[in-house]
């Protein structure tokens, strides 16, 4: 069975008019979605580690945890003593 073809070239209800809707710009807020967007792609070894979204922000969690606790500030020796005024 053949598909029947649409002669209407505008799929527009004849009550609206295309004036109606202003100028259209394509890709308008494609920017702004670009900078808010925060997705992060794994490797698939990576991947398949972790079962879900909540696991591997679980184990990120923990090394953010670990590296706070391990880290301190130290201090470089010359292996010179200061003098004391």
């Amino acid at each position: 069975m053949k598909k029947v073809k649409s002669t209407v070239a505008d799929d527009l209800r004849p009550e609206y008019k295309r004036e109606d809707f202003g100028v259209l710009v394509r890709g308008k807020y494609a920017a702004r979605l670009k900078a808010a967007s925060n997705v992060v792609v794994l490797r698939p070894e990576v991947a398949t580690a972790f079962p879900n979204g909540e696991a591997v922000n679980d184990a990120l969690m923990g090394l953010i945890n670990l590296a706070k606790s391990v880290a301190r500030p130290t201090r470089r020796s010359s292996g010179r003593v200061k003098a004391r005024r």
